[in-house]
Formats: structure tokens, sequence, C-alpha cells
């Protein structure tokens, strides 16, 4: 372990430390914006392209990038000697000579880590001036692209490429003209863009951003012909309450319904409602392969990143997927039709807004053949966790000193299993409760599968039903995802059931959460959160949520009927590659 001394403190560092972990180790801090390390995940982006972090090393001619410069015994470093703030003030000051000066106006005001790195260093004028840069803004899809914000940290590309695999983004010309994007120039709707996110969630400028529907659904809220309900899914209220300054993982169901009520929508539903109803279906179809010699494995088709990832990618294994539409677009489904009916409203004038974890959601909304009217959309508007803060906040409303509310019945009901959806192996544990029952006639007492808990990007578990042994495969990251399809395609691998979430952790990682920063244990937190609302349930199996129940009795006649099919089930098509 090499002694290093840092601003004349003496520290043992590691072999594998670069002079910036070294520093973070320690407590020290050095600012940095295309540096980027997810431990957790196994990704690390150090491109050493921004040069913010430059450090003085005694003996040393010149400064050193701390984020590539390894340690060595006996190293002296200052970090913030005069030499190294002035290079860093200077390559900051470069950075913003060839940017938009619209800070005001920008959606990442507020969380851009630029504009908080050129307050730190105090950055008032700038003596760079001459030619910025004049790209068109891509506003083709669920994430809005812009270039002349871009500052070549290439986090996302990294994230894009490494982490997902889906190969949309990389860094194309040299000098001034240097950018990340698409080849061709493309927009990302004509890509193989998943939308998941994550690189939405890494960039640290407004370069890359979610397309936000905010003004849209106020336009909605004060229309009084419409009638407005709202759904929340279940990693929302694990992460909603951060960007009012809580801890993580702080559980603010009943606030966030109170919010919603006070920003004028007419019902405030829950996603998990869907949530049980997706299994209902799913499990439906999964114990129907597994008897009658379907295809399997059967792969869960509630996140729409994946499903448009295995569209472009794996376009042989589209009958791997259950049918079963996701909780969102079931909700919107029943919503604008079994509710519409007993309440005796003209769908038409039902708007449905979503509040979702993730930026796919907006993508899977607009998919044509996801809804169940030609008329009209299951699901109107999708606005993600960051969307809703932003207008509780507009609205004045002090969520601290919000009353809490329960949410309206009887599309509010729901039950632990739902919850955990939001949760990385959650979804096929909630499938096998319920498939459990239905195929042994028994009643599952101890209702956590343990095997599928935990936080590695890829988990196996064997579950014994009825003396046969299931595998069931979980996954998160499409590029883990990848391993495992690949895996199942190769033959080394034999499983019945596999569940893939496009976001580090499952929906609780989405791209559209609570900025996390890299820090999984935020990630963690949410998760933890999500099992202790499980918990906390009396009913923790869908099949026994008595709303759904009294849904199947009224409308729908039984799981894997001709009107479930009419309503809760999609196909998928195989899409262009690039």
């Amino acid at each position: 372990m090499p002694k290093v001394y840092i601003n004349d403190g003496e520290f043992l560092a590691s072999e594998k430390d670069t002079v910036l972990t070294a520093v973070q180790k320690f407590g020290g801090y050095i600012p940095t914006l295309c540096y980027m390390n997810l431990k957790d995940i196994n990704i690390e982006n150090k491109p050493s392209s921004c040069r913010v972090c430059m450090v003085e090393i005694e003996g040393r001619r010149t400064l050193a990038p701390a984020c590539t410069t390894p340690v060595f015994e006996g190293m002296r470093i200052k970090t913030h000697s005069r030499m190294a703030v002035e290079a860093r003030r200077t390559a900051v000051q470069l950075l913003l000579s060839d940017h938009p000066q619209d800070c005001l106006k920008c959606p990442k005001n507020g969380e851009c880590e630029l504009q908080k790195i050129a307050s730190e260093l105090n950055i008032v004028n700038n003596p760079y001036f001459g030619k910025t840069s004049n790209y068109d803004l891509d506003i083709s899809a669920a994430i809005i692209r812009d270039p002349n914000k871009c500052i070549m940290c290439r986090r996302c590309e990294t994230m894009c490429n490494e982490f997902q695999t889906v190969g949309v983004l990389s860094a194309i010309d040299r000098g001034f003209g240097a950018v990340v994007k698409p080849s061709f120039d493309m927009p990302l709707e004509e890509t193989a863009c998943t939308f998941c996110g994550q690189c939405v969630a890494v960039c640290p400028t407004g370069a890359l951003v979610e397309r936000s529907y905010i003004d849209e659904v106020w336009k909605e809220l004060e229309n009084e012909e419409k009638h407005v309900v709202v759904q929340t899914a279940p990693a929302v209220r694990v992460a909603l309450a951060e960007e009012f300054g809580y801890e993580p993982g702080t559980i603010s169901t009943g606030k966030l319904v109170g919010a919603l009520k006070l920003m004028g929508f007419d019902k405030v539903f829950d996603t998990n409602f869907g949530a049980d109803l997706t299994i209902m279906e799913e499990a439906t179809e999964f114990k129907e392969r597994l008897e009658n010699g379907g295809f399997l494995p059967m792969l869960t088709s509630c996140c729409p990143g994946w499903v448009k990832f295995i569209e472009h990618q794996f376009p042989d294994l589209l009958e791997m997927p259950s049918s079963a539409k996701s909780p969102q677009q079931m909700f919107g489904a029943i919503a604008k039709s079994y509710y519409a009916q007993k309440n005796d409203i003209d769908p038409k004038k039902i708007t449905v807004v979503s509040i979702m974890p993730c930026l796919a959601k907006k993508y899977e909304a607009a998919r044509e053949e996801i809804n169940a009217s030609p008329e009209y959309r299951d699901v109107d508007y999708v606005l993600t966790t960051r969307e809703l803060a932003k207008m509780i906040k507009e609205a004045g409303i002090n969520f601290k000193a919000v009353p809490e509310r329960e949410y309206d019945s009887s599309l509010g009901e729901s039950t632990g299993a739902a919850a955990i959806f939001g949760r990385t192996g959650g979804v096929a544990e909630a499938a096998l409760r319920t498939a459990y029952e239905w195929i042994t006639g028994n009643e599952l007492k101890e209702v956590e599968f343990e095997q599928l808990h935990g936080y590695e990007s890829i988990r196996v578990a064997e579950v014994e039903i009825n003396g046969k042994k299931l595998r069931v495969g979980v996954a998160y990251g499409l590029g883990n995802a990848r391993k495992l399809l690949e895996d199942v395609q190769s033959g080394k691998i034999d499983l019945h059931l596999i569940e893939i979430m496009a976001c580090p952790g499952g929906c609780v990682g989405g791209g559209g959460q609570p900025y996390h920063h890299g820090d999984f244990n935020v990630i963690k937190k949410r998760i933890e959160a999500l099992n202790v609302v499980d918990k906390s349930k009396i009913i923790r199996k869908s099949h026994e949520n008595p709303s759904i129940v009294r849904l199947y009795n009224e409308y729908l006649e039984k799981p894997g009927s001709e009107k479930s099919h009419q309503l809760l089930h999609t196909h998928y098509v195989q899409r262009e590659w690039l």
C-alpha cells in the first residue's frame, strides 16, 4: 500500500488508486466533469477530457489529471494549489465560452454540474469568446438532445455503449466540431435507442433531458370538460421525497397522494393496481406455457426499454416476451373502459396521466400497437418523478406539510406483490407468488423468494414448484440482459422465466428518478424501502387483491379471456437496427 501525502496529510492508498480515488477515499474533494465511477455496476468513465481535475504533484513540471494519474510511493499531491485552481478555472471558462448562456431556462438548472463547478470556482467573468456551436435540437422522441450543451464528457456514450450495449451514441468529428450524437446525425427516434434514460441520468449538463409534458398536464387540469386521473408507479413513492430534502428511501406514499389531490387531479390511483393485474395475466400465460409445452423461457414484459431492446437486437426471440402489457398500459386501458363505464364517463373525456420513474414509459405510451382502442391512447401523458417534483414546487405546495391521503378506490387497491415491481427481481417474485398457488393448488405461506433478492446485476435462482425445479433468471442493465440472452441462445443456460429491467437496480434507478449521481447506495435504499412496503401489506399476493377479483367477476371474466386479451395484451414488432 503506497504511502501518499495529500495536502501535507499522510495516507495509505491502494495500488489501484488514482490521485482522484485516493483523495475521495480520505474525504477530500477534487471537482470533475468527465469522470464517472459507478463501481457497483462495473462502469468507469475517465477520458480525462475536461481537465477540471488537474492537481499539482511534487517533482512534476506540469499539472496532472487526477482521474487518470496512478498513485505511487511517496507521492506528494496538492489538490488546491493556486496553479491547479487557475488551470481548472481556465478549463471551465473555455467550456463556458462555447456553451449556451440560458441557465435560467435550462431544464437542468440547479442540477447542472457545469453550473455548480463554475459557481465553486467563482467564475463571474469569462475572457474567452469567439465562434460557438450551432446544432439543431433533436426533439423527435422521449429524450431531447441539445448538442450545443454537450461538453464532450462522454458519460452518455459510456452508459449507452458499455452498460446498455445499445450503441446509439458516440463521439463524432474532431476539434471544435467534436460532439456526441447518433451515427449520421439521425434523430433518436430513428435509431435503436431504447429511451431507458440512463444517458440523461449521467449527463452533467442539459445536453440530454427528458421531453417534458408539464405544460400539457396543467392545461388538462384546467380544462373543466376533462376528467383527469393520475397513476403513480411503485418506485416513485420511495424516491420523490429526495427532491424535497428527505433521505433516499423515504416512503412518501401518503404525501405523494396528498400533493396530487392538491394539484387538482380528479382521481389519484395506484399503478400497483395495474401491477397486480399484470401478474394475473403474466402468471396465467406462464402457467399455460409451462403445462402445455409453450415457448420457454418466458420473458416479463413490464419494462418498455427492455422490450424495444429485444425488438431491435434479438428479433428472433420475439416469441419469448409475455404478451401482457405493462402495469402502466393496463391501468390506462381499464381506466378508459371499466372505470369509464362504471362512472358513466365518455372515455374520450378521460385524461390518464402517469407518474413514472422511467423515460421509456413516455415512448411506450406512444406505441401505436399498445393501445386498446384505435380512437384514443391508453395513457395520454407520462411525467417523470423529477417532473412531478417540479410541478409540486411550481404550484407552491409545501411537500413537508402536505397532509397524507389515501389512493382513490377501486383502482387504488394493491398488494405487496405489486410494490416490489419497482426493484430488480420483484416482477419475477410477484409472478411466482401467484403461479405457485395456481400450479400446486396449495397456499404459499412463505411468500418471499429470497433466491431472487440481491443487488447482483445477473442472478439465476432455482425455485421448486410441485416437485419441479424452475430456473429463474434476473438481470438489470441491457448489457447484462444481452449476456443472459446470448447464454440462453447458445444453450449455456436453461431457464423457465426471465425478468429484465433496463435500469440499475430496476425501476428505482430509472432515468426519470431524482439524480443519484452514481451513488448505488441511493438505489439500494430505494430497494429496501419497497421491501418494507411489501412487508407492511396485509395482502401480498396479486390474485388475492379484492379489487382485482371484482374486476374479473364484473368485467374481464377471467385471466386470459378474450376480453382480457383485447384490453390487456399487445404484440411486438421487429425494428430496424440503426
